[in-house]
Order: structure tokens, then C-alpha cells, then sequence
């Protein structure tokens, strides 16, 4: 999808005019209205751009790149991107990540203690509902009875439609994991401003699961779309992710039906790249195993905040800048000794999963603020797998995409799945799966495994995921979170960890939308 990078003016317009009708009253955004809907809706050709600005959501902050007009205000527009927050609030909460900045109210993340006025929880919570308002009126503005009334038959736009409500799929599912009850809006409700109803876990999980199922029709088969659009398979891993997680979002555990879609998707072809490192490249748009990702463009796709901060932040002290095609490294994110300990070898020399700089870093995180304090990560990289630098010039802005869905968690969930007791899948299959991992990290058989129990899954997923989005969500599902079974550096903002109440499972709803709207009951505990 390198060519939806290219984010045209005609989409930003359309949905500048959306976003200024957003039925969300603490947005608070900057909206520049130079069209309408009446009009930017009655060309076909517009559709596809006003599309490519929805997937460009999760990436970007604003009209233009890297800043200028922000989507959302309230929160320096680097900070405030999709990814960036999202990744946040799934990494930094964990035992994966700290990061040597004191910005705002950013280390309440290490120490557990956010609050409803978090500037970081609100920014995420905001780019959740600035995504679904985009595509509800994408989806209000594309059924048949409006493209018919314009004398539009384009096929593809009703695969444009199913995209633009996966895409709405997967901001729920973020919502729905990380705030639980949240305001729910559809492409039904009126455009204006009103307040929404307040929706239960459970009913925004059956929601999410038949929006899934819906679509699946319309949208392409795997791996016939456009790179970095969504596909069959893009919905059927979402789905099998939901029903993982669903003895935690309803109470019901639901692994028969996370085998019956790890099986689809592994059915559908994907295959795992040959080596690991080339996953979380300037070149890993040619990856085989990549299922749904976040694209970056280092000419096209400006932002300080996505895939260059992943790639910036992790470089400083005696690292490199030019070994990660950058121009100089950030100083700020780091590991804990709890995830380092997970590998028996953290050379890489075995298991080439470790990509620990440790030169000049302390294993033991006296002082977070102090990048020295924590080994260093080298898993993204803006360089090709041929050591080509990235398409920007100055180093600033990567190629490097963020792979959000992988076969490599496909074949994990499968795992997890079948020692949860789901049928559709058996023990030994689960193991296949688990030494293909290991025998492309350890490059032979000699990491090949014979028994597998929860507790190594888990293990297993923080070696080959670290870094990209799931820890908080599995440490959930495992009950590792919060109390005192499993305690991590500065976990509760002790340095050795403690334990912290079960209320911090689900994020605060931020209290500017609590004062706004009347509907909303704050989660337990805030």
C-alpha cells in the first residue's frame, strides 16, 4: 500500500469537515472545512482517498506532515499519534519497556498511579473516537441507497466500506480492552453533537464479533488487497484476538472459536520470514508473514511520533545512530532485567530473538530517567535487509512498518488456545508451531521444545512479540498484571516491584468526557 502513504488533500479536507461534527465533545480539534460532504462524495475517485486518510489515522497526526494541523489538540502532536499512544499504554505499563522521559504525567505509566486526568490516557482514548467518528461517516456516507442516489456503481467501494469498518472493528477493540464500558457510536447516529450511551464490555464484544463476521464477504481474500489495507485474513486475526480475550472482556471463554480462525489464517498461506530481524525493517513491506500492518514512508509518512519513535527512541548512550539509518537516537526506551531474564542467552548468538545492546547499560534500573539504566533494544531499524538506508535523506523519517498482525502471533494464540482447553486444534500441533518460531531464532533445532504449559506460552510470546503492542493485554489475560503474582522493576513505583490493585486492568475514562457527558459511569477504582 506504498502508494495510500501519499495521503491526497482531498481526503484531508473531507474528513476535516467530519471531525468538526464529531458527536465526542472533549476532542477539542482543529477543524478546516473547505468542502462537503455533498460534494467531495459525489466523485468515485475521491473514495479512495478519503479511505487512505483512514488508515493513515493510526499512523499520523494531523493534515500535514510531521506537524502543523493536529487532529487532536491538548497534547504535543508527536506525542499524540495512534501508535505511539497505543503502544504506550501497552508496553510501558509492562515489564517490556521503560522510557527515560519525564514528560507531563508519562511516568505514571511505569509507576501505575494514572488518573483520569492523564494526559497520555486521554490522547489514546482520543485517538480511538477521532478514528471511529472518520469511519462511521465513511460507512454513513458509502451505503447503497446514497451511492445509488449519486449514480455511483463502483465495485470497489463497497470493498472500501467493508474496510472502513474493520478499521472501526479495531478502534473498538482497543477501547473495549483498554476502558472496558465506553461510548459507543455507529454510522446510525445522527451527525451533530449529542451524547452517546455508554455500551457494556460484553456488548460492545458481540458488536465487534458480528461487525467481523459481516463484513468478511466484502472485503478481498488474503493477501489479494493492496499491501497495508485490510483483508479476510487482517479480520479473522482481530477476531481470533477478541475470542482470546474473551473470558476477560464478558466472562466466557471462547478458544474453540480462536482455533476455528487461527486455522483460517494459517490455512490462508502466510509463511514466516526466513530470519527474524527482517520483520522490523526498512524493507519489511516484502515480508511473507506480515498479515495487517501500519504503514510508514519515510518521504511520505512524516510524523514524530509512530515507527520514528520506535526507531529513534530505543538509540542513545554508546549506541550507533548510524547502524539504525538515523540521524541521532532519542535516549529513551529501554528493557527491564524481568524480560531480559526470559532468554537462557542474551547474546543473540542462540536465540537471535535477543537484540540486546548492553554495552555501557546496567542490567538493574536504579534511575529511570537514566538511559544507561536498563539494557537497550536494537529491534527496529530504518536500514533495508541489504543494509540500504531508508528513503529519507536526513535520517529524520523511517521506511520501517509497523507489523500489527503477524502469523508468528497466529501461531502462538493457536497454542494458547488448545492448552485453554479449545478443541479444533491438539497439543502436538501447538508444539509444530511453537519450534518453528524457535528454529528460525536459534537458526537449527537446538531451541526445539517437547511440552508446553501456559506459563511458557507466555514466556514464549514476550521472546517473539516483544515490542510490538500485546504485552499489557496478554499480562491481563494471564493474571500478571496487577496484584502480586508477577512483579517487574519500578512496577507500582517501587524498584523492585510490588503489588498493585486489579481496578488499573482497565485504563480511566478521562474525566473530561465524564463531565461532558452524563451517560458515562467512570470505571471502578478512578
Amino acid at each position: 500500500m506504498k502508494n495510500l502513504k501519499n495521503i491526497s488533500k482531498i481526503g484531508l479536507l473531507a474528513v476535516g469537515l467530519v471531525v468538526s461534527q464529531s458527536c465526542v465533545n472533549d476532542l477539542d480539534r482543529t477543524p478546516f472545512i473547505e468542502v462537503t460532504s455533498a460534494t467531495v462524495y459525489t466523485d468515485p475517485a475521491n473514495y479512495k482517498q478519503i479511505l487512505a486518510k483512514m488508515y493513515a489515522g493510526y499512523a499520523v497526526s494531523g493534515q500535514q506532515g510531521p506537524d502543523g494541523k493536529p487532529d487532536i489538540s491538548g497534547i504535543d502532536e508527536g506525542f499524540s499519534t495512534y501508535l505511539r499512544q497505543y503502544w504506550k499504554a501497552q508496553e510501558l505499563t509492562t515489564d517490556e519497556a521503560v522510557i527515560g522521559w519525564n514528560d507531563g504525567n508519562l511516568r505514571d505509566y511505569h509507576d501505575m498511579d494514572w488518573t483520569s486526568s492523564n494526559e497520555f490516557v486521554t490522547a489514546m482514548y482520543n485517538r480511538i473516537y477521532y478514528q471511529i467518528t472518520l469511519t462511521n461517516e465513511f460507512i454513513r456516507e458509502t451505503t447503497d441507497a446514497k451511492l445509488k442516489d449519486r449514480g455511483i456503481s463502483a465495485p470497489e467501494i463497497l470493498t472500501y466500506r467493508a474496510e472502513a469498518r474493520f478499521l472501526r472493528a479495531l478502534s473498538y477493540f482497543h477501547a473495549l480492552d483498554m476502558f472496558g464500558n465506553v461510548p459507543f457510536v455507529t454510522e446510525a447516529d445522527a451527525v451533530g453533537s449529542f451524547t452517546p450511551k455508554q455500551t457494556t464490555r460484553a456488548e460492545l464484544f458481540a458488536y465487534i464479533e458480528s461487525e467481523l463476521k459481516a463484513i468478511d464477504a466484502d472485503l478481498a481474500a488474503p493477501k489479494t488487497n493492496e499491501y497495508g489495507r485490510a483483508d479476510k485474513a487482517a479480520a479473522w486475526t482481530l477476531l481470533a484476538k477478541l475470542y482470546l480475550n474473551a473470558q476477560v472482556y464478558t466472562g466466557t471463554a471462547k478458544n474453540n472459536e480462536t482455533l476455528e480462525y487461527c486455522n483460517k489464517i494459517i490455512g490462508a498461506g502466510y509463511t514466516l520470514d526466513a530470519k527474524y530481524a527482517t520483520l522490523f525493517l526498512a524493507d519489511n513491506d516484502k515480508s511473507k508473514e506480515v498479515i495487517f500492518p501500519i504503514t510508514f514512508d519515510g518521504t511520505r509518512t512524516k510524523t514524530w511520533g509512530g515507527m520514528t519513535f520506535l526507531v529513534h527512541a530505543p538509540v542513545g548512550g554508546s549506541m550507533n545512530p548510524a547502524e539504525f539509518g538515523i540521524n541521532g537516537g532519542w535516549g529513551g526506551i529501554r528493557t527491564t532485567k524481568s524480560f531480559v531474564q526470559k532468554y537462557s542467552d542474551i547474546t543473540g548468538a542462540t536465540d537471535q530473538r535477543a537484540t540486546f545492546y548492553t554495552k555501557d547499560q546496567n542490567l538493574d534500573i536504579d534511575d529511570i530517567f537514566k538511559f544507561a539504566d536498563g539494557y537497550a533494544i536494537t529491534k527496529y531499524k530504518n536500514v533495508t535487509s541489504s543494509g540500504a538506508k531508508g528513503s529519507d535523506i536526513e535520517g529524520n523519517f523511517p521506511d520501517t512498518d509497523f507489523p500489527m498482525f503477524r502469523l508468528a502471533d497466529v501461531y502462538l494464540m493457536y497454542a494458547e488456545a488448545v492448552l485453554r482447553g479449545g478443541t479444533g486444534g491438539t497439543t502436538a500441533e501447538a508444539v509444530s508451531y511453537i519450534n518453528k518460531l524457535r528454529e528460525r531464532a536459534y537458526g537449527n533445532t537446538s531451541g526445539n521444545i517437547t511440552n508446553i504449559d501456559l506459563n511458557f506460552v507466555l514466556d514464549e510470546r514476550a521472546r517473539e512479540l516483544y515490542w510490538e503492542g500485546h504485552r499489557r493485554t496478554d499480562l491481563i489475560r494471564f493474571g500478571k498484571f496487577s496484584g502480586g503474582t508477577y512483579l517487574w522493576p519500578w512496577k507500582g513505583a517501587v524498584k523492585d516491584g510490588k503489588a498493585v490493585p486489579e481496578y488499573l486492568n482497565l485504563f480511566p475514562i478521562p474525566s473530561s468526557d465524564i463531565v461532558a457527558n452524563p451517560n458515562l459511569k467512570q470505571n471502578t477504582g478512578y
